[in-house]
């Protein structure tokens, strides 16, 4: 699966994130809605990158498991 794809793919898993790729290759998520302001008091970031898909996928979770918590 190319770069390009595996992007596309983690599409469907994290509705709500729009995935990109900057031109030095990092890849890059940011929440299509904000989050609340209680919620990124928290410590949730709208805005997130990571250096591959996987770290990507993970660094995602984290945020939305702490928007989770702080609910």
């Amino acid at each position: 699966m190319t770069k390009s794809r595996a992007v596309a793919a983690a599409r469907p898993v994290f509705a709500g994130w729009r995935i990109m790729r900057s031109d030095a290759g990092r890849l890059w998520a940011t929440r299509e809605r904000p989050f609340s302001p209680a919620v990124e008091e928290a410590g949730a970031h709208r805005t997130v990158d990571a250096d591959d898909l996987v770290e990507l996928c993970q660094v995602i979770a984290a945020q939305e498991c702490i928007a989770e918590a702080a609910r």
